[in-house]
């Protein structure tokens, strides 16, 4: 029998009232603040909310192609200046920047067919290259959507203060905060929220930038059939004075440095799952939008500094130094409407800076869930809240981009190089990863071309990641693969601790789940209304035998009935298929009716009840409720694992649900006794 869902959601919040020693229920006041900011519970087991949590083709692109689109605000700005007073080169960087685009698209449109459910890199090096490769893909994800975060925040503000008089410039950190502080938010909400909320800044980037390249080439149009062979001819001349290899070694670097320009492409075959099915269908559309938009904006702009001479002036992003030009004769009845139509251009562009830091608070969370399924980093990032979102990957996402953005001042260089390099680490793992799956799959129609097409995206990304390290290494360069590798190493600690407990929890499972059963022995009818040894348990495991039998050891002939409860917890990667739920529920039965046949083969009265929700603590807590209607004066049980060294290490890796459940219900004056479990081989905290 199963009781009422309690993860209903809640359509109000309740007042905060007095408590009753009379003073303010501050608890009251939090949940009523919590629900005006983030919104009510939703129900996660009704299909109707996977709907609404799940995205069509465009609103996709808006919350995941907004990083790739945003990067056109500096990745051609620094490309354009690195080639710098050769500046007859920037056609054919324009023109390899969008050809690099495409590639990169086409070939992770291959990744969402093999690994619908999400993942992207990280999935994808883990199964084709192995768990290793896997950590340091998804390390480096982790660090590409923090600093995906920082580095869209610190361009937006930097943007934004070009707008500004020089001395407000040191308000820019507190402007960050702020605008962190707002996003951390927005995405607490859920992930369609977020994006509604900033699609109009979306639209508004698209439809002025898409205007000011049409038109800003339209004006140059009598020079555009010079433009190639003028570039042909600046490439010879200044082949024939420094000499071949110099140029090539100019474009590469320029081309290299310029690599944050196509990053975010990738934000889709990660977070594959929050698309609407078909999912495949609805990531390739999702994909092509990125890439022609992309391939369009960052291509456009670096013909616009060609065609209108932009160079870099003190106080102003290259953007702004280009519109400015296009738009300087603009009048209209003594009114400048031109440098009106450059401060609305601008103001779109620190928004979708803004909105590009969106897909950092989406892909990141969703990076960090994937791993901690797979036990490298703790359990609690793969939790949902009751708004269905990844609670603590978004805070601690926020966080550390934050700290990234204090640490760096909001130097935007610093942070695409940076950026570059642990984005250009994953797309050449992820690509190395299809090149090893097509070779060893060449039996599939089409094969090389497939094949072919993956070797030239590797080619590209490791070449751009090769120079980028070559060329900025001491520059910060190094800082990224310190970072990277000390959160692989970070890594390897929780997976091998969460390793050595579950070895033990084995060895305890095999002992206590095997105990030798009597037969032939009447189990009693259980008796409603009459007190019961309620036990929390998870799976049919040793730590739920070892409660029951240490609570009859305890109190023994105390109690006639004996109720389990379990709550199904909806986490990140079940939240994604109904089937998923489905067998959630089955698994929960199933793993319940156990140790109701256990009791019964022993002559105890049992029975079972389960519930299902996002937070483990407040279904329980909701559970118990209803379970005294039925058994008053019942006294709860609960085990939980102790450490001979426990610190704040083991606290973090641990949720430690029996302390929280515990609080709760002795807050309510209900009993709940927790029976420690002593792994009695030490197991190191980390």
């Amino acid at each position: 029998m199963q009781p009422t869902d309690p993860a209903k959601p809640a359509t109000e919040a309740p007042a905060p009232t007095p408590g009753p020693d009379g003073l303010f229920d501050w608890t009251a006041l939090k949940r009523r603040l919590q629900r005006i900011l983030i919104g009510p519970p939703r129900d996660p087991l009704a299909p109707e909310t996977r709907r609404h949590i799940t995205l069509i083709a465009f609103f996709a692109w808006v919350g995941l192609g907004a990083d790739g689109l945003s990067s056109s605000a500096y990745g051609p700005e620094e490309a354009f200046k690195a080639l710098g007073d050769h500046t007859g080169l920037a056609l054919f960087l324009a023109i390899a920047t969008a050809i690099t685009v495409f590639v990169i698209a086409v070939s992770y449109n291959q990744v969402i067919e093999l690994f619908p459910t999400g993942g992207g890199g990280y999935k994808v090096a883990t199964s084709l290259l192995g768990r290793r490769f896997g950590l340091v893909s998804g390390a480096a994800l982790v660090v590409d959507y923090v600093l995906t975060i920082a580095i869209s925040v610190a361009a937006g503000v930097d943007a934004m203060f070009s707008l500004a008089p020089a001395a407000w410039a040191f308000l820019r950190p507190e402007v960050s905060l702020l605008f962190l502080a707002i996003l951390v938010v927005l995405n607490l909400r859920g992930v369609k929220e977020s994006i509604k909320f900033l699609l109009p800044i979306f639209l508004g980037f698209v439809l002025t930038h898409a205007f000011l390249i049409l038109y800003g080439i339209g004006r140059q149009a009598d020079r555009i059939a010079g433009l190639l062979p003028d570039s042909i001819a600046s490439a010879q001349r200044l082949s024939g004075e420094m000499g071949i290899l110099f140029v090539i070694a100019l474009f590469v670097r320029a081309y290299g440095i310029g690599g944050g320009t196509y990053t975010g492409i990738e934000a889709v075959s990660n977070s594959i799952n929050l698309l609407k099915e078909p999912r495949i269908h609805t990531g390739k559309w999702t994909m092509f939008y990125m890439a022609v938009s992309l391939a369009f904006t960052a291509g456009g702009i670096i013909l616009l500094y060609l065609l209108w001479g932009a160079r870099p002036v003190e106080g102003q992003t290259l953007n702004a130094v280009a519109f400015g030009a296009i738009l300087g004769d603009w009048q209209w009845g003594g009114w400048d409407v031109g440098h009106g139509f450059l401060i609305a251009t601008l103001l779109f562009e620190t928004g979708l800076l803004f909105v590009a830091a969106n897909t950092g608070f989406l892909g990141g969370p969703a990076t960090l869930a994937n791993m901690a399924v797979d036990h490298w980093v703790p359990h609690r990032y793969a939790e949902l809240s009751d708004r269905l979102v990844t609670k603590n990957g978004i805070v601690l996402m926020g966080i550390a981009a934050f700290a990234v953005l204090l640490w760096s001042g909001g130097d935007v260089g610093l942070l695409v190089v940076l950026y570059s390099i642990s984005v250009f680490l994953t797309f050449s793992l992820t690509l190395l990863g299809l090149c090893v799956y097509w070779w060893q799959h060449r039996d599939k129609p089409g094969w090389y071309w497939r094949m072919a097409l993956t070797v030239s995206g590797l080619v590209i990304t490791t070449g751009i990641l090769g120079v980028v390290l070559t060329a900025r290494f001491a520059e910060g360069g190094w800082v990224a693969l310190v970072v990277i590798g000390t959160l692989v190493g970070i890594c390897a600690l929780v997976y091998g601790h969460y390793q050595k407990v579950r070895l033990q929890l084995i060895e305890l499972d095999e002992i206590l789940t095997n105990l030798p059963e009597p037969t032939h022995i009447e189990a009693p009818v259980i008796q409603e209304g009459e007190p019961a040894a309620v036990f929390f348990v998870s799976s049919y495991r040793g730590m739920g035998i070892h409660t029951l039998l240490n609570t009859q050891r305890l109190f023994p002939g105390r109690f006639k009935n004996f109720v389990f409860l379990t709550v199904g917890e909806v986490d990140t990667v079940r939240i994604k298929e109904d089937q998923a739920i489905e067998g959630l529920q089955r698994k929960v039965e199933e793993q319940l009716q156990k140790y109701v046949r256990f009791c019964n083969t022993h002559g105890l009265a049992a029975t079972s009840y389960s519930a299902f929700g996002t937070d483990p603590v407040e279904a329980t807590v909701r559970l118990a409720d209803e379970v005294l209607e039925r058994f008053p004066g019942s006294v709860f049980f609960a085990g939980t694992l102790v450490f001979r060294e426990e610190n704040w290490v083991t606290r973090l890796l641990h949720n430690y649900t029996a302390l929280a459940i515990q609080r709760k219900l002795h807050l309510k004056g209900v009993p709940l006794v927790i029976m420690p479990m002593l792994l009695e081989r030490r197991v190191p905290a980390t």
